[in-house]
């Protein structure tokens, strides 16, 4: 397939040009994981990513490709998660200026987390329209580059990345498995493994209560997000213009798992791998232990895992 806002040149390219700022994350394995799958199962870490999460390699390949003048008057997004934090960082590392939209509704300790890093934080009413307005008014103030937390070439291309590294390391892959929100992750992974293992199928995790996604597959068009409803806040998303034709072309299937699987499989890993992941990322072993999952073959099997930014006051554990 063509036409791709992005291909898998330009992430070749990225790698190239963040990998002096990102972690290459570990790929690690569970035995006891993969007896319950009855697969072998590579988990590439990008909650041991900096800011912990993949969103990091997306931002900085952005902020790297863009020219000096452009630069100098800084960067701006909307976002109340790992995106804002990643941008954040990503411009503090290049030395320019960043603002960044979030909603009152977001959590305080995301928003010290963003002006940690240095940006500078503009409240907006938490709705997608309000996002939007107060971005494109710092956008007009500024001169800033407005970069899209997921509908973004250099983002995309910068998110390919993760899934490059993993086949790189552990060998061609059966299936890879990657959780689905904006869709940015799992174009870019799309498009990694479409050269590197293309007769890997591609397999998309979204929580039930958050399936526009599957929906959109299913209908062969896209269909906006309304009223989610899960704890996988990461995945509250609508695919964007540029991530729904590539997963429409890519993908095998999207598995669909409900939040008590995902809070399940959320424990299996921290008990087991013992290291600390967000519900989002658990949709992906919740997918590959549900019957859904059955039908994929192949042993090898691939998941990333996305991040590990989780309130801790909020553990959805009994």
């Amino acid at each position: 397939m063509t036409g791709y806002a992005v291909n898998f040149d330009d992430i070749r390219i990225a790698h190239e040009r963040i990998a002096g700022h990102i972690h290459c994350t570990p790929v690690l394995t569970s035995r006891t994981l993969d007896a319950m799958a009855g697969r072998s199962l590579f988990f590439k870490c990008e909650n041991l990513q900096r800011v912990g999460a993949f969103k990091f390699r997306g931002a900085t390949n952005a902020v790297l490709s863009l020219d000096d003048e452009s630069a100098a008057r800084g960067v701006c997004t909307h976002s109340s998660g790992n995106h804002a934090q990643a941008l954040a960082l990503a411009a503090r590392q290049r030395g320019i200026p960043a603002w960044i939209v979030m909603p009152t509704s977001a959590p305080e300790v995301k928003r010290r987390a963003v002006e940690g890093y240095g940006a500078t934080v503009v409240p907006c009413e938490p709705t997608l329209a309000a996002r939007e307005t107060t971005c494109q008014a710092v956008v007009d103030r500024t001169g800033a580059t407005m970069v899209h937390p997921y509908d973004n070439p250099q983002v995309i291309a910068g998110q390919g990345t993760a899934a490059k590294e993993l086949v790189e390391e552990v060998g061609p892959l059966d299936a890879l498995v990657v959780p689905v929100g904006g869709g940015g992750l799992m174009s870019g992974s799309c498009l990694s493994m479409a050269s590197l293992c293309p007769d890997a199928k591609i397999v998309g995790a979204e929580p039930s209560g958050a399936d526009d996604a599957a929906r959109s597959l299913a209908a062969g068009e896209l269909i906006p997000q309304t009223g989610p409803d899960t704890i996988c806040d990461g995945l509250l998303t609508s695919l964007g213009e540029l991530t729904w034709p590539i997963l429409r072309d890519h993908l095998e299937t999207i598995v669909t798992v409900s939040d008590d699987r995902v809070v399940e499989a959320m424990r299996l890993i921290w008990e087991r791998m013992k290291i600390i992941i967000e519900p989002s990322c658990a949709t992906v072993l919740a997918a590959v232990l549900s019957e859904a999952f059955e039908g994929i073959p192949g042993d090898r099997v691939g998941l990333i895992i996305t991040g590990g930014n989780v309130d801790l006051a909020k553990l959805p554990f009994d």
